[in-house]
Formats: C-alpha cells, structure tokens, sequence
C-alpha cells in the first residue's frame, strides 16, 4: 500500500506528544493517536514504523493508522490529537427565565392522582401556561437533569416515565 500522508515531526512536536502521554491526563484514545504519530515520525529522529507494524503494536486497525496520517497532514499535531469539536452548535430551548418556570413547576405539588410529575407532563403544562409555544420532554429531562447539580434533587420529584 502506498502511503501518501507523511509524519515528520519536529523535536517540539516530539517533547510535546512525550509529555501528553506521560501525564497520563488525557483520554485513551488520544494517547493512542499521539503513540502512533511517534512511531509514524519519519524525520531523522523518527522510528518510522510501517502502518501495519504500529497497528500491530499498539492494537488498531492499520487504517486507523493511515487515518491518524491523514489527520495529521490535515490538521496539524495538535488538532490530530485532540478530539474534534462538533462542527454544529446546538442552540438552547429555553431561556433562563424559562428554566426557572420549570424548575418551580417541577418542584410543585404533583397534578391531581399523581404522586409526582412525569417529563411529559411537565412538559404539557409548560405549554398550557404559555411558557413555550412547544417542549419535548427529552427538552425537560436534559434541563432539569442540568439543574440538578443547582438545586436540591430530593426536592425535584419527577418520574421519568
């Protein structure tokens, strides 16, 4: 197989992906990708291990490799190692005014015949009370989920079902 991404790497780059790795820090994977940029370094220093060999040696696929080759050259040493930001931004649905309503809703008395809010229902009688025009409940569950961390959870008593 012919490659066609090249690694070569600096004495910079080389101090750097060491010291990523031996802080032990970061997630799994991204040590994985920073070990096969090491053993993929073609510059005089490099080992420059073939694709299959590290792929060997480290557990991954020899495209995974090539992969990591490919991000490299396209992204640079750190944007290969790091994990890749989502390129869509999701925006809020609703506002803090809005998660405040929620929050006392949820922490309310329980409608009549229940003995504590479902998501849905939450969700409902949000729009009945003109909070929204409309509300998931998987909008509720995040929300409050989020907002657990501020308040009290014994006192938010919702059923997920």
């Amino acid at each position: 197989m012919l490659k066609t991404h090249y690694v070569e790497l600096t004495a910079a780059d080389r101090e750097w992906l060491l010291e990523f790795i031996g802080r032990g820090a970061a997630p799994a994977q991204e040590q994985a990708r920073a070990r096969v940029l090491l053993k993929a370094d073609e510059s005089p220093e490099g080992p420059a291990w073939p694709d299959n060999q590290i792929a060997e040696a480290l557990e991954l696929s020899a495209g995974g490799v090539g992969g990591i080759r490919r991000r490299f050259s396209e992204r640079g040493l750190k944007g290969c190692v790091r994990r890749k930001s989502p390129d869509r931004e999701y925006e809020r649905k609703l506002d803090g005014e809005q998660e405040a309503e929620l929050v006392r809703l949820a922490c309310s008395k329980a409608p009549e015949g229940r003995s504590q809010w479902s998501l849905r229902l939450l969700a409902d009688r949000m729009v009945e009370l003109d909070v929204v025009d409309t509300l998931s409940h998987e909008t509720v569950r995040q929300t409050l989920r989020t907002d657990r961390s501020k308040t009290d959870s014994s006192r938010i008593g919702v059923d997920n079902g």
